[in-house]
């Protein structure tokens, strides 16, 4: 089981592909920009805040697992 769960997370890192995360309304908007930098930055910042839900997800089930082993153990 727990070589499974290592394979998973490594095929996941694996085929990470690059998003964009811009509202229709931020796309129309920056799109008029000749350098784009101002609208990489907009999409930068948009998945940042994206990532914060899942890594507060992520540690909270981490806990719960922890938790749950330990109780297991005993």
């Amino acid at each position: 089981m727990k070589h499974k769960t290592y394979y998973i997370i490594l095929l996941l890192l694996l085929f990470a592909t690059s998003v964009e995360a811009q509202c229709a309304m931020c796309r129309a908007v920056l799109e008029n920009e000749e350098g784009q930098e101002a609208a990489k930055g907009i999409n930068n910042g948009i998945v940042y805040l994206m990532i914060i839900p899942y890594v507060l997800i992520g540690v909270v089930g981490y806990v719960i697992y922890r938790n749950k082993r330990t109780t297991k153990k005993l």
